[in-house]
């Protein structure tokens, strides 16, 4: 079942790429104390995630930041090598914060795993945005199609804010 508003995050490990290498972070640790834009992506360098997806919230991320929110995260299936990666290609680090769903613990606890075998992806994320304040979705915005990142793009987000 798709996480719904109003609902906590379940309690799920991330791993985030940190100047020691590879570390453990807890969804509590992430986003209990703090209110954060979490968008969600099918895989790092992808091409609407590259193209369109990402470089939407660095556009904008000032403008979100301003509206009360303290973080702005990314999260893909992809191991945390591939996102630091993509943080660093686009010059994003310390802007968003990429954590890292290798096995898509997040994306199937919220219900929003894709199955991509088709494609020869494997195990997905669905493409989604949501706020979440203290650890509560207070909206959810999930694509009707994988390739497009209209309803869970910055633009729609911030107008929401």
């Amino acid at each position: 079942m798709t996480i719904s508003i109003g609902e906590s995050l379940p309690e799920v490990t991330f791993r985030i790429m940190t100047e020691n290498g590879p570390a453990p972070k807890t969804t509590d640790e992430l986003f209990k104390d703090r209110k954060v834009v979490l968008f969600a992506v099918p895989g790092a360098f992808t091409p609407t995630c590259q193209n369109n997806h990402l470089p939407g919230y660095l556009k904008h991320a000032a403008e979100i930041l301003a509206k009360g929110v303290d973080a702005i995260a990314v999260t893909g299936v992809n191991d945390v090598f591939v996102m630091d990666a993509w943080a660093k290609h686009n010059d994003a680090k310390g802007k968003i914060e990429f954590l890292s769903d290798g096995n898509a613990d997040f994306a199937k606890a919220i219900g929003l795993a894709l199955d991509g075998s088709g494609f020869g992806l494997g195990t997905r994320s669905k493409r989604y945005s949501m706020l979440v304040d203290h650890g509560v979705v207070k909206l959810i915005n999930v694509e009707e199609t994988p390739s497009t990142a209209n309803a869970s793009g910055a633009e729609e987000l911030l107008k929401q804010l």
